[in-house]
């Protein structure tokens, strides 16, 4: 493990390099298929199943994914999870290449679901494989401006390719990367899990993971409040976005702005690659969560790009500061040997009430009307970040750069 200069590491740079890569295609296939699903069917309903039918599978995987991570080598994990993905992606393009019914999505988009949710906890204690020491901090800076070079290219892309030549390549593009991280991950060649990941059962080893998570408040609050933050801001945000996007900004001006977003998360992570975060960084992180809220808010009282596009800005930076600093502050406080574990409860309890937003969105919608809907989940989804910032708890979290870590409860 590199302590200062991560990338001075093999390793660290076949995963950089493999993450990077399948980061550009993941962030052009959500665009490529919200549109690609309407362009067919026409229905937010058919949407809402398709992108359900990758979550649900993805949540209901995730804590054995933590066990499993937390017992194998992640490496391996997420090169054979990689491959699993791209295999997957591979048929919804071809799915959508022939305008079959979408109904044929679902199992695909399922198999997806599952791949993710292996992947994700294995993505979440890795870096403490590959860095140390102020090198966490850096590392998570680096994998962070590579999500947001993503999420500037990925969207913009997406929309483009989508409203000239069809979904379809924009998903191909999508299959081809996640075959092309798999690739990478092979040729990190971590060590083994030590003897004692599997001294117990499986179960053993989730309900340590579950016990930890349980005792340590300011793991669980902060993971209540993206239940309610997800449900209510990202599930709404991505069907309520592209079906009023259709009728106002069109594709590519929804592109646009989910690129904003990217710009202003990448020029927050190219910052904090260089500045320490500070002594006591939870509160503010947190503060800034609530501006993540923002577009949804003012894509529910019909602002135009523009406007949109600012705010979109403004939460890639509140996003990705917080992202940094919870990473960071997981890497420090949590054992390596539990990580994965109990980074998978950390995703699964905070990700379990997405589907149930995404699923609700059409149908409050149909009630209510689009915009009311989009406007009262992003208020919502601002106040309850508010009120976890003042939780003592969370306040006192530390992180000191001598690394001497002060107990966190």
């Amino acid at each position: 493990m590199i302590e200062t200069a991560p990338l001075q590491s093999s390793a660290f740079r076949w995963f950089f390099a493999g993450r990077t890569v399948s980061l550009l295609g993941s962030f052009m296939s959500p665009v490529a298929i919200a549109f690609g699903v309407l362009e067919i069917t026409g229905s937010a309903a058919w949407l809402s199943a398709v992108t359900t039918a990758v979550l649900i599978p993805m949540v209901a995987t995730l804590l054995l994914g933590g066990g499993i991570a937390d017992r194998h080598r992640r490496d391996t994990v997420l090169a054979q999870a990689s491959l699993g993905s791209g295999l997957a992606q591979a048929g919804i393009a071809a799915l959508l290449f022939t305008h079959q019914q979408p109904v044929l999505l679902l199992p695909l988009a399922a198999l997806n679901g599952v791949m993710q949710g292996l992947a994700t906890p294995a993505l979440r204690g890795i870096v403490t494989n590959l860095a140390a020491g102020p090198g966490l901090q850096q590392a998570s800076s680096l994998l962070a401006s590579a999500r947001n070079l993503g999420r500037i290219a990925g969207p913009a892309t997406a929309g483009v390719l989508t409203a000239t030549v069809g979904a379809g390549w924009a998903v191909s593009i999508d299959a081809a990367s996640f075959l092309v991280a798999a690739a990478c991950f092979t040729r990190i060649h971590l060590a083994g899990p030590p003897a004692r990941a599997h001294a117990s059962g499986m179960l053993s080893d989730l309900r340590e993971g579950w016990r930890y998570f349980r005792s340590h408040t300011w793991i669980w609050t902060v993971t209540l409040a993206f239940a309610v933050f997800n449900a209510t801001n990202r599930g709404f945000w991505l069907i309520l976005g592209p079906v009023i996007a259709q009728d106002t900004i069109g594709a590519r001006g929804w592109g646009l702005v989910l690129s904003a977003q990217g710009v202003g998360a990448l020029s927050a992570t190219l910052a904090l690659a260089r500045i320490p975060l500070m002594r006591r960084p939870m509160h503010a992180a947190l503060l800034a969560m609530a501006l993540a809220a923002l577009p949804l808010i003012l894509l529910g009282t019909g602002a135009g790009l523009l406007p949109l596009a600012a705010a979109a800005f403004l939460a890639g930076i509140a996003v990705d500061l917080f992202t940094v600093v919870w990473e960071t502050v997981n890497y420090t406080h949590i054992p390596e040997h539990l990580l994965s574990r109990v980074g998978a409860h950390d995703e699964f309890w905070s990700t379990v009430s997405f589907p149930a937003g995404q699923l609700s969105a059409p149908l409050l919608a149909a009630v209510f009307g689009a915009p009311a809907v989009a406007l009262t989940g992003g208020l919502v989804a601002a106040a309850v970040m508010l009120a976890t910032s003042s939780l003592r708890p969370l306040r006192r979290i530390e992180i000191q750069h001598d690394g001497n870590l002060p107990r966190a409860r």
